[in-house]
């Protein structure tokens, strides 16, 4: 047993197993998750252990740069329009935090190292934790400090704003429950499919797959009604009176395309499909790749009907306009032996759909570590640099919102990137607890408490301001306010209480908004602060 325990390896998976044991225990619907590994590896620290060299940094470098393929696809659209005003909601936030840590550490004499940590705890910030964990490290001062102090005030950082969007609106007398129902208008862009009647006059007679490709219709055509089933569309079908035709498009198309065609058909049920008649095909042939799906011409020249396309975890309905790219994800409607034709074609391959493109991630962290490691500024102590937390979460969000750089991707499916990113930062929470470990005792002995107060005061002063600052001076709603909040304190836990609550996708999209500028803020600052 004694050997295992001075094996870097064995420990860093044992930490990483009681860690995530803790974090599943829930106190009233609240637990700690993925930061039970920190807490752990404090203990491991303070007990002597160690892990191997390099864990921080390369948990640093991979969480980042997952944030960033996330958000990276928002960010830079969240600056137009009702955004800026989010994004000023979130800078409010991180300054007030930032402002109150400072005054603290001036006021009780507290280290500007523990202060970081006490900044980046208070925030749930874990970027912000590896940016002043790297600036103490080039600067060669002990990172002991930093970790303790975000181990101390983190669990309330995390509870603390959780209860905030919980409790907030019961004092106000607004509780989320009065807005959960069905809103009265559909979400315009959401995909459909609806049966529609054919009876306008200026149709019958013409080729079904004609009237698309001439773009009259915004939707797409994939079956028609024969013997009392749906069946899938051919190229030589035409419109006949009375016909019932199957529409996908959004909410929007379908109104658009109904009211061209004929009126709504509601006795056919949808449903009503056999099995092997529509399938997912990835796009791997590069001939196919870079023309347009009227240039392809399926339905004439393959037997199936392109309804749908998955393009970087985004799913649209097409036109005869749209562009083909390489590794799109098709969804076709066929008979099953032209659907077999067609993925053979494409040179599908089922395991494609949903694999992580290993090249683009290794070339993506590369490019973020060098892009960090750039100093910017001359002079001893005078440079500024991204460092390991900035220069792959910058790379990330340029990869994000273009979708690819050449051959190389910014994007990774979803259940892949997640999976990555809490790997990323359990590795970088063990080896930061178990290097700050040792000295964890003796800072809780002299300033335990008053770091803790601090951090309460950190998490609690922003969340008030920022509420009164976003519903006085920018005018949100209570929903758009208190997502735009949680994404400012970059809470995942928070954002999940609201949802909780209500059906209404605004607090979503504030909190993704809000969530960018925060990350970046928080660990700019963090690393000002030492």
């Amino acid at each position: 047993m004694t050997a295992l325990l001075h094996t870097p390896v064995f420990v860093l998976f044992a930490v990483l197993a009681l860690g995530l044991a803790l974090g599943r225990i829930s106190l009233k619907g609240v637990s700690l998750g993925s930061s039970g590994v920190l807490f752990v590896a404090l203990a491991a620290g303070h007990f002597g252990l160690s892990v191997p060299n390099g864990v921080t940094e390369l948990g640093t470098a991979l969480f980042v740069y997952c944030v960033g393929l996330g958000a990276g696809n928002r960010f830079f659209a969240s600056l137009r329009s009702r955004g800026a005003g989010l994004v000023l909601l979130s800078l409010v936030v991180v300054g007030t935090a930032w402002c109150i840590t400072y005054a603290g550490c001036e006021l009780f004499g507290i280290s500007h190292a523990v202060g970081a940590g006490l900044f980046a705890g208070a925030c749930t910030s874990t970027p912000g934790l590896a940016a002043a964990t790297e600036a103490l490290q080039q600067a060669g001062a002990d990172t002991a400090a930093v970790n303790i102090g975000y181990g101390v005030v983190y669990p309330f950082g995390v509870v603390g704003v959780v209860l905030f969007v919980q409790v907030l609106p019961r004092l106000l007398r607004c509780p989320w429950e009065s807005t959960r129902r069905a809103d009265a208008a559909a979400d315009p862009q959401q995909i459909i499919t609806r049966v529609v009647r054919v009876s306008h006059p200026n149709l019958l007679g013409t080729p079904i797959v004609a009237t698309v490709h001439e773009g009259l219709l915004q939707c797409r055509v994939t079956r028609i009604l024969r013997e009392g089933r749906l069946v899938p569309l051919h190229a030589e079908d035409c419109w006949e009176e009375g016909a019932r035709v199957l529409l996908v498009g959004t909410r929007e198309q379908s109104e658009r395309d109904t009211l061209l065609i004929g009126s709504p058909d509601e006795d056919t049920p949808v449903g009503n499909r056999f099995a092997g008649e529509s399938a997912e095909v990835i796009v791997l042939e590069k001939s196919m790749s870079n023309r347009t799906l009227g240039e392809l011409d399926t339905p004439a020249h393959d037997g199936v009907i392109v309804s749908r396309i998955t393009r970087l975890g985004v799913t649209f309905v097409p036109s005869d306009d749209t562009e083909i790219i390489r590794n799109d994800v098709l969804r076709v409607v066929g008979l099953p032996q032209d659907i077999a034709a067609f993925k053979t074609k494409c040179r599908h391959r089922s395991t494609a759909i949903g694999t992580a493109d290993i090249l683009s991630l290794s070339v993506g962290v590369a490019l973020g570590i060098a892009l960090g490691k750039l100093t910017l500024g001359s002079g001893e102590g005078g440079g500024f640099s991204l460092g390991m937390a900035g220069g792959p979460l910058l790379v990330a969000l340029i990869l994000g919102h273009f979708g690819h750089i050449g051959p190389i991707a910014g994007y990774m499916p979803r259940n892949a990137r997640i999976l990555l990113m809490e790997f990323a930062l359990m590795l970088f929470l063990a080896g930061a607890g178990v290097s700050g470990g040792s000295a964890l005792v003796e800072t809780l002995r002299q300033q335990g408490l008053t770091m803790f107060f601090i951090g309460v005061a950190v998490t609690s002063v922003p969340l008030l301001i920022g509420y009164l600052f976003a519903r006085r001076v920018l005018h949100l709603s209570m929903e758009e306010a208190l997502g735009g909040i949680c994404g400012g304190m970059t809470s995942t836990p928070a954002l999940g209480a609201i949802t909780a609550k209500t059906d209404k996708q605004t607090p979503v999209i504030a909190y993704a908004t809000a969530y960018p500028a925060a990350l970046i803020l928080m660990a700019l600052l963090a690393k000002a602060l030492v």
